[in-house]
């Protein structure tokens, strides 16, 4: 171990705390009590098993209504079943280790299984980014038309789901190639990139500010772009429109879920990169292990507020759900402003 004046820094580790005091462990091997309250590993313990237990199912009911039902198999559907898939990996394969982890105050399972961590958990998180931006570009393309009356196909639709598993692979797999790596973060419990470290071999700066600009930057240049265009397009119809009712409640639909899909992505991401940057920016400067966890908690929990936003506020989903569910009775009526054909092709 090296120690560092706010840092030690260990073979596949990096503790955010001196061990001038000698009470550092690797977190491959010793709990680390020393570092938070342990009571704060029983409060991770229940916060994974908490998006585990709404997440899971949630994701998984969003994949067995479409396979079920056949209005729901459009087209500008496949990218929300992207994102449940995307949901569905953070939860199997990331949460349920954090959770396990989080029993044993340490990453227990050895470094293998930090790498396999944190590449499933990065995988799922970038499906879920590229998905959000696809799916604000597909609505721009729809709506704005910035191609003419161009034709939204299946064969359109596949293409962007496979390039949103492109940009995330991409994203992903670097780290288990050598450039940079998956190392314990936070609470030492879950894993992800290594933007601590200045560990020779690994080129973590160069890595780092890769994954800033192409998957945190253009991610969210698109998705302004794209909804402030939305919008500004509505806005525009509904001005025309004046007497019209339901194009003047379509366009207050439509702006609403438009910044609410802003404000989902942000509250995601910003925190995450931010906390990423200043890291990197300010190498060995001091900071608690606590800190480094809560940002990535904002990311995580994307797994379940994705599926709430983008699937259970879209009344097409939500009514096959209830129907799947056997809570029929509380199915509203689709012919409502919502689902009129604008709406679908925008916000729903």
């Amino acid at each position: 171990k090296s120690g560092l004046q706010n840092g030690t820094e260990g073979k596949n580790f990096y503790i955010p705390m001196s061990n001038r005091t000698g009470v550092v462990r690797s977190p491959y091997e010793y709990p680390q009590y020393y570092m938070v309250d342990p009571i704060m590993y029983k409060i991770l313990a229940f916060y994974m098993f908490f998006l585990i237990c709404t997440g899971t199912p949630i994701n998984g009911l969003t994949l067995y209504v479409t396979a079920t039902n056949k209005k729901l198999q459009q087209p500008l559907n496949f990218i929300l079943v992207n994102l449940a898939v995307a949901g569905l990996i953070m939860c199997a394969f990331g949460f349920t280790i954090t959770l396990n982890s989080s029993f044993y105050g340490y990453f227990v399972l050895g470094p293998t299984f930090c790498a396999v961590e944190g590449f499933m958990a990065t995988l799922g998180g970038q499906i879920a980014l590229w998905s959000l931006v696809v799916l604000a570009v597909e609505r721009y393309i729809v709506v704005c038309k910035p191609m003419g009356s161009f034709k939204f196909t299946g064969t359109h639709a596949a293409a962007g789901v496979l390039f949103t598993w492109v940009m995330a692979l991409a994203c992903a797999a670097p780290p288990l190639l050598g450039w940079s790596r998956y190392i314990p973060e936070g609470m030492q419990c879950s894993c992800g990139p290594d933007y601590y470290t200045l560990a020779p071999g690994f080129n973590n700066e160069s890595y780092v500010m890769y994954m800033f600009c192409v998957h945190f930057c253009i991610p969210v240049f698109l998705i302004f772009f794209t909804y402030g265009s939305l919008v500004l397009t509505v806005k525009a119809a509904a001005a025309q429109q004046q007497d019209s009712a339901s194009t003047q409640k379509a366009e207050k639909e439509v702006t609403r879920m438009c910044l609410l899909m802003v404000f989902g992505f942000l509250v995601a991401w910003v925190p995450y990169a931010s906390f990423a940057g200043w890291i990197f920016l300010n190498k060995g400067a001091s900071f608690t292990a606590l800190t480094a966890s809560i940002p990535a908690f904002f990311a995580k929990s994307s797994a379940l507020y994705n599926a709430v936003i983008y699937v259970l506020l879209n009344k097409q989903f939500r009514n096959c759900m209830l129907a799947a569910i056997g809570m029929g009775g509380l199915v509203e009526d689709e012919t409502s402003v919502s689902t009129s054909k604008t709406e679908v092709s925008t916000a729903a």
